[in-house]
């Protein structure tokens, strides 16, 4: 068997279960669509998982020399609070009942603070990120035009989709025609023509989110969760698009679902790869609130780890591959990042004079770094293989004693691996400040970030906890920075 060209981007589709070369539809750019999130509670870091794996798919797609056009929706209105059999109350819904405010503020509060998490994250942010409740017209002419053609029909003013008019349903989560029905069958509703029938546009007086039907010969109600997928990448990317991502619970029915609608509609194939990451188990078991191991991206935060920290965790593992989540693991993220961070800091030094220079050009073992690091990320965005070569060349870096120009080099390396892995934290500045460990000037960021938040307790809280190093805080007029105590 033939190996695959060196530095040739093979990532795992999941409809065709195996690795495949990148190829796009138009050469030397990549369009991605990436299913984002339900904005009816705070983001908790599983959902992170599946966002930062495809923050770094972009990133390394941009490295390998692509033009990338991302979009990632919000979903601000239709998901059911039982995805997988099309029941249950609508996610802003039942938000609105539990809080008491508005559907529509619920959306406001929590797409704002999914943006912040973007931010702290260190998330390069997509192209375009259009809210559901912004293409109901989109997905009107999707409806109207299925309707016409005959695979969707309308009872009572609601709008289904006719699963059996399209005989490929299944075929990227593998489900069979009776694991389809034996799962829909739990909620029987006697409307549909077929249990497997999933909703397009529904009716319900007592929802709060309501639209003019956006098609011909409708009633007054709201979307279903999945049309929106499809109106929103086809206005943003057209037909057809190279990738599409989300995490494997996206897979059934979601996924599968968009592809019967928009294929129906277009008649064309919707996606080329398609790129499922795997669920983030904590302490070993399922991330759930009635185990105390339901950790927000906020909970993260308030135990005084980084954004940069809670980051690394969730990307050092391969998306394909379980990743247990623990509190030790963000404390070895904080100690990988200062062990990358203490390294850059000294070639600075050596770079701008205030060491002395060696001989070394570091050029033969930056080379050989370069190589690993992108072999592994070619390698179905192999993080773990990624991180290996990072972390050898931080040995090579610390028992040498680079050049001038050996330091610039070995900088320009260290600033790629930042650049797809987005963990690092920028190159650090050779001032008193930077002789702090990096997990004192990363919690120093975080101190900053909780005072523009005015979050006056969590900024004592790191005050503090930089105290009890040796190290104080001064708050000066070009910022604040660290100083031994």
């Amino acid at each position: 068997m033939n190996s695959p060209p060196p530095n040739v981007l093979r990532l795992y589709n999941s409809m065709s279960r195996s690795v495949e070369e990148l190829r796009p539809r138009t050469p030397g750019a990549v369009t991605m669509y990436h299913c984002g999130p339900t904005v009816y509670s705070s983001p908790h870091i599983g959902n992170f998982r599946s966002f930062l794996f495809a923050d770094v798919l972009r990133r390394f797609v941009e490295d390998r020399g692509y033009r990338v056009t991302q979009v990632m929706n919000v979903t601000d209105v239709g998901h059911l609070t039982l995805d997988d059999i099309e029941g249950g109350e609508d996610k802003m819904e039942a938000a609105s009942r539990k809080t008491g405010l508005t559907a529509w503020d619920i959306a406001k509060k929590y797409e704002a603070e999914f943006h912040d998490c973007q931010k702290t994250l260190h998330v390069r942010l997509p192209h375009h990120m259009p809210r559901a409740t912004d293409f109901i017209a989109q997905m009107g002419s999707i409806i109207d035009d299925l309707l016409r053609k005959g695979v969707a029909y309308q009872v009572n003013g609601n709008v289904y989709f006719e699963v059996a008019k399209f005989p490929a349903y299944g075929k990227l989560s593998g489900k069979v025609l009776d694991e389809l029905e034996a799962g829909a069958r739990v909620a029987v509703n006697d409307e549909k023509k077929d249990p497997r029938d999933f909703a397009l546009w529904k009716v319900d007086a007592k929802h709060q989110m309501q639209w003019d039907a956006p098609f011909r010969g409708g009633a007054r109600g709201f979307p279903g969760w999945h049309i929106e997928c499809s109106a929103m990448s086809m206005h943003y990317l057209g037909p057809e698009i190279d990738v599409h991502t989300g995490g494997e619970d996206n897979m059934f029915p979601h996924h599968e679902c968009e592809i019967a609608q928009t294929e129906a509609h277009t008649g064309k194939r919707f996606v080329g790869l398609w790129m499922h990451a795997r669920h983030l188990l904590v302490d070993g078991k399922k991330m759930s609130k009635s185990l105390g191991n339901f950790f927000t991206v906020a909970d993260v935060l308030g135990k005084g780890y980084s954004g940069l920290e809670l980051r690394y965790a969730l990307i050092r593992v391969q998306y394909r591959q379980s990743l247990n989540f623990t509190l030790s693991g963000l404390d070895e993220a904080r100690s990988a990042i200062g062990r990358v961070q203490q390294c850059r800091q000294r070639l600075v030094r050596l770079r701008d004079g205030l060491e002395r220079a060696g001989t070394a050009d570091m050029a033969a073992a930056a080379a050989k770094a370069d190589a690993a690091f992108t072999a592994a990320m070619c390698d179905d965005l192999n993080v773990s293989e990624a991180l290996a070569a990072v972390f050898e060349f931080v040995g090579v870096c610390n028992r040498e004693t680079p050049s001038v120009a050996g330091a610039r080099t070995a900088l320009a390396t260290f600033a790629r691996f930042e650049d797809v892995l987005g963990c690092f934290g920028p190159e650090p500045a050779a001032d008193a400040t930077n002789e702090a460990p990096a997990e004192l000037l990363a919690l120093l960021e975080q101190r900053k970030a909780a005072k523009r938040a005015k979050d006056w307790a969590l900024a004592d809280t790191l005050r503090d906890r930089i105290a009890a190093a040796g190290w104080r805080i001064v708050d000066a007029p070009t910022g604040a920075r660290l100083e031994k105590a």
